[in-house]
């Protein structure tokens, strides 16, 4: 992502390498529009096109499909992501809500592309590869909209690369055909809304950059954050100039959002013999969300590469209650509602057992 990686930035700070400048963004990059603005003067990291190479499978309580997304920005550069089905409703939700003509929130309304229903019955594969034209050209859609739509935080946040995007190492790209396209401009009286929204900073000293990839200012000046280099240093445009500058200078007046993260945690005990373990496991489901037995069971014997194994719940006594079936599941979680829990763990907790070892239950009445 980003522009080539720099060798050195200047005696004022540490040096920023080219991993740092194509990781992913913690922020939501932005720009100051002036009016008449067009496509050569959008920011080079802005998304253009968007194109499904794969699908792939991950597994939560049961298995889902992500489509592997490649995207390609206005300054050449190309990068992967992965996005659910449930990410692209999300995202439309918001949009409709924020420029759909029934919008009462904003004076800036269009005619916004049409996203693929959602499907309750069927397999789930066959579901995610009927999707992926249909996907292709929403994204296709999207990007051709207004600047003042593309603008928008959540848009932004969707096209960019996350840290877990980052991470992932793609098993195949069967379907790379990505297009390109000229933005079309914005109205003049949008460019108002898009400075407001920006993340942006003030100067409180002026500054003089040490290389031509350092952003010169003077105090007072308003800095439109595009990233987050590191702790130290922040990259942005004033005056029509982008570039990269240390934090200590400014003084922030709107951060960068938090990036969504749709993963949460299931804590589960392990016994063996006499001996206890707690393990954390990562799970993309709702913490409402109530699994099937045979999905939890899989799930445990997948994390704890054992067949013979047991699920269990400690009951308000203290005591361990095996699961053996849905309903066991439902009265598990029923339980644990409204107990208190930690940010983004699920109320209720796994015990795992050996299927043989009837020990660990209180059997005395």
């Amino acid at each position: 992502m980003g522009q080539a990686g720099l060798a050195k930035v200047g005696s004022r700070g540490p040096p920023v390498d080219s991993a740092a400048r194509s990781g992913s963004w913690d922020g939501i990059p932005e720009c100051q529009i002036s009016e008449g603005s067009d496509f050569e003067q959008l920011p080079d990291d802005i998304a253009i096109s968007a194109n499904i190479a794969d699908i792939e499978e991950k597994r939560g309580f049961t298995s889902h499909f992500v489509f592997v997304i490649e995207v390609k920005t206005k300054g050449g550069s190309k990068y992967l992501i992965y996005r659910r089905y449930r990410q692209f409703y999300a995202l439309q939700s918001k949009l409709e809500e924020r420029f759909g003509p029934e919008s009462k929130t904003n004076p800036f309304t269009c005619i916004l592309p049409t996203l693929p229903a959602k499907v309750y019955v069927g397999v789930k594969q066959e579901i995610a590869e009927m999707r992926i034209p249909a996907l292709n050209a929403y994204m296709k859609n999207l990007l051709s909209l207004p600047i003042w739509v593309l603008m928008d935080e959540d848009v932004r946040i969707f096209f960019y690369q996350s840290s877990y995007d980052a991470e992932q190492v793609p098993q195949a790209l069967r379907r790379l055909r990505p297009r390109t396209r000229k933005v079309k401009s914005e109205p003049p009286q949008a460019a108002g809304i898009d400075r407001m929204a920006a993340p942006r900073a003030e100067a409180l000293f002026d500054f003089t950059g040490n290389s031509k990839h350092e952003l010169n200012f003077k105090v007072g000046d308003v800095i439109f954050l595009l990233s987050r280099i590191n702790k130290d240093w922040l990259e942005g445009t004033v005056r029509g100039t982008t570039g990269i500058f240390p934090v200590s200078f400014v003084k922030i007046l709107k951060d960068f959002p938090e990036e969504e993260d749709l993963t949460n945690w299931l804590r589960c005990y392990y016994y063996e013999d006499t001996i206890s373990t707690i393990k954390d496991i990562a799970v993309e489901e709702d913490l409402s969300s109530t699994p099937l037995f045979k999905d939890l069971l899989e799930l445990m014997r997948r994390e704890f590469q054992r067949e013979d194994i047991a699920l269990n719940y400690q009951d308000a006594e203290g005591d361990l209650v095996r699961l053996l079936s849905d309903e066991d599941v439902r009265l598990m979680v029923k339980r644990a509602r409204g107990l208190p829990s930690q940010k983004r763990l699920f109320p209720w907790k796994l015990h795992v057992t050996q299927e043989d070892n009837y020990k660990v239950y209180n059997t005395v009445p």
